[in-house]
């Protein structure tokens, strides 16, 4: 035993002093981890938040994830990674991707007339002879608001509604920036018109199932214990929010494509974690392409990350900033809804991006414009796993 003991111990520490770089890699590794859990956790106390969850993807990889606080105050349970948070607005980039892939199947022209698929007349009464087209609901540049809801085509349809005008702007369509979850909201019929699929099943065959992704628009899919209850905070005091993750069984009965769609909540009815959105926003970073899967065309994810103008910084469901981390422009999408607050941000050309979701904090923005635990979380995340 003796001899055995001797001769394995130097082999063993020779090996250990050939590959000294192996060790230190795996002890930075675990710094930075450790580094970014107590920095959440501090983010966390620091805006009394009720729980966070993060991802980052650096070089094109999934480098971090992971959960901190409550993912429900009644029980006390903690926030895993693999909770999953209903999303927001970010979902809006999921309906993008969408809409673009049966653009690049040749089913429409985004300067097409959406009226014409729709079968219902969208026209601004006060400009009866301008088209609204699928690139000015994309862009939020359609004229149309969401002052009688948007879970409805009755608001917009003038055969049932007499003050179906009362849903547009007095500006002209494709010239004025307003954002408009009725628009998102249309796409996703749009998407059934042109696919021939429910909503929710198209998204999970065409968009989540090829990259491996979890999640859904649609609650009765996905595991409910995985839910992370949502607070809206009332006179100070976390307030949970009911109905978040509703089932749509009752809603799909009589269900009808291209007409009931809003039952899933295109513009921002996603249910998903950072960790599996982040296998989205790696299409987006990496050019439409994610582990040799194409989801998109490269000039498809270009025409989404272009901003319309100079003066509009929002192209498809994806906004371009330089106020998030000073110095680096990112582009992505924020969302809130419910007590969630959710924010996506990428740098395609350095292959690095950021995910976070809290499930509930009293609302506080910074002087940029963005919620100060949106700004805080990333900026650390930028620091700690980025920044030179």
């Amino acid at each position: 035993m003796m001899k055995r003991f001797y001769f394995f111990f130097p082999v063993m520490a020779l090996l250990t002093l050939l590959s000294p770089s192996a060790t230190a890699d795996a002890d930075a590794a675990k710094s930075l981890e450790q580094q970014a859990n107590e920095k959440m956790q501090e983010i966390l106390t620091e805006q009394r938040a009720i729980g966070l969850s993060v991802a980052v993807v650096k070089e094109g990889k999934l480098v971090y994830t992971s959960g901190f606080g409550y993912k429900n105050l009644e029980d006390r349970t903690l926030v895993s990674p693999e909770d999953i948070f209903r999303i927001a607005s970010v979902s809006k980039s999921i309906t993008t991707t969408a809409i673009m892939q049966l653009f690049e199947r040749g089913k429409f022209k985004l300067d097409d007339d959406v009226s014409d698929a729709l079968g219902i007349t969208v026209r601004n009464p006060n400009f009866p002879d301008t088209p609204i087209t699928y690139r000015m609901l994309l862009t939020h540049t359609s004229s149309l608001n969401d002052a009688m809801g948007y879970f409805s085509f009755n608001t917009i349809d003038r055969s049932v509604n007499d003050d179906f005008g009362k849903a547009y702007n007095k500006y002209a369509p494709g010239t004025t920036y307003q954002y408009c979850n009725m628009g998102y909201n249309m796409l996703g019929a749009l998407v059934e018109i042109h696919s021939g699929e429910r909503f929710d099943t198209y998204v999970e065959n065409h968009i989540l199932k090829p990259i491996g992704m979890v999640g859904s628009f649609n609650a009765d899919t996905l595991d409910a214990s995985r839910f992370v209850t949502l607070y809206t905070y009332r006179d100070g005091n976390p307030v949970a929010s009911r109905g978040v993750y509703g089932s749509p069984a009752a809603g799909l009965e009589n269900y009808v494509k291209g007409r009931n769609t809003f039952l899933f909540s295109p513009t921002g009815g996603m249910k998903t974690a950072p960790k599996y959105l982040a296998r989205h926003m790696m299409v987006q970073m990496n050019g439409g392409t994610v582990d040799g899967v194409q989801v998109l065309k490269p000039e498809s994810v270009a025409t989404m990350q272009t901003p319309l103008r100079e003066d509009v910084q929002y192209g498809f469901a994806t906004r371009t900033v330089n106020n998030l981390v000073e110095g680096v422009t990112l582009k992505g999408h924020t969302g809130s809804a419910y007590g969630l607050f959710s924010a996506m941000f990428f740098c395609p050309e350095k292959k690095f991006g950021f995910i976070m979701m809290t499930n509930g904090y009293p609302e506080k923005k910074s002087a940029n414009d963005f919620l100060t635990i949106q700004t805080d979380v990333i900026n650390a995340l930028y620091d700690i796993f980025i920044k030179e």
